[in-house]
């Protein structure tokens, strides 16, 4: 849990100061004047027995951000109905035994909850400063292909324009791996260029853009958090007009804690929440959101954004959440 509270208080120190590629198949909907009516002489069907209430998926696709496996087994997770999950993992996952058993049981449990598992791949644990070859990046993508098959949807790099990634200075070198991911992963939905709404992002995009081979991507990834606890919409703005195609706000949060900047307070914590859902009506261009993260940090802990608290209980985030998951949400 550690490691995952490194990785999102990263992402957030602009905090302080400051819809699928191609592949992906579109669903169709059936009017109700298109289904075929019974028979008249048909009889009502049996009132069926009340059940514990859930909450059907709304328009727009929610999951969750996480890199517990616990989340999956979570009564208020199941409650919920989420169908979607995230986790970043270093790149050279498959060479460390410890990262590779947090992988099996991640996927493990999201496959039980029948969960679509998206993951990101980052900067390593080991030696977090490494840029890898391309090369390198094409192996290591491989071995990860080979062990986890089911994976079909990945961004190549988390937030690649953080100064925490060796990537910041390199779009050219990102752009190279989003090349491998999609040259490598038939069929599979890749996200482009998954930024954080830092300053500049947007021309780390144009670079990025002007450094892919082939098609133009049509997928990009938003990490908004400064949008969502600033109550604003101008990061997101940018990067609607920055790009072409589809959106995934692939990690957002409201904020409990933050070091000085955001004081405990689990109130703003849920409006930051609600604000994040009116960030996704901007444009139908944005078709996911990733909610980051599920559980809470333990008490002094320098960043938590969970939805529950350490001991498992509902934050009132987690119920600004539910609303909006409702069917009047």
């Amino acid at each position: 849990m550690r490691r995952t509270v490194t990785l999102a208080a990263l992402a957030l120190t602009l905090l302080a100061g400051c819809g699928g590629n191609d592949n992906e198949t579109r669903t169709t909907t059936t009017t109700p004047a298109q289904r075929p009516r019974p028979p008249a002489t048909t009889p009502a069907p049996p009132k069926p027995h009340p059940t514990p209430k859930r909450h059907t998926a709304p328009a727009k696709a929610i999951g969750i951000g996480d890199q517990g496996a616990a989340m999956f087994d979570a009564p208020l997770f199941r409650a919920l109905s989420i169908d979607k999950a995230r986790r970043v993992v270093p790149w050279d996952v498959m060479q460390i035994r410890s990262e590779v058993q947090l992988t099996d049981a991640w996927l493990a449990a999201a496959r039980r909850a029948e969960v679509e598992p998206f993951i990101s791949f980052g900067a390593s644990r080991r030696k977090p400063a490494e840029l890898p070859g391309v090369a390198q990046f094409r192996a290591a993508f491989a071995a990860f292909r080979k062990r986890y098959p089911q994976v079909r949807v990945y961004a190549p790099w988390n937030e690649v324009n953080h100064k925490s990634q060796p990537t910041a200075q390199h779009p050219d070198r990102a752009a190279a791996y989003y090349d491998v991911v999609r040259a490598n992963c038939p069929g599979c939905t890749v996200v482009a260029a998954d930024v954080l709404d830092q300053q500049g992002f947007t021309r780390y995009l144009a670079r990025f853009r002007r450094a892919t081979s082939g098609p133009t991507p049509h997928l990009w990834g938003l990490h908004n958090y400064s949008d969502t606890n600033r109550f604003r919409t101008r990061g997101t703005r940018a990067m609607l007009r920055a790009v072409p195609g589809q959106i995934w706000v692939t990690e957002t949060g409201g904020v409990a804690r933050f070091g000085r900047s955001f004081p405990f307070d689990l109130r703003r914590q849920a409006r930051a929440t609600a604000f994040t859902f009116k960030l996704l009506k901007l444009s139908p261009r944005i078709r996911r959101l990733y909610v980051y993260n599920w559980a809470g940090a333990p008490p002094g802990a320098r960043f938590d954004a969970g939805l529950t608290n350490a001991d498992g209980s509902p934050r009132p985030a987690y119920r600004t959440l539910e609303r909006e998951l409702s069917p009047r949400g």
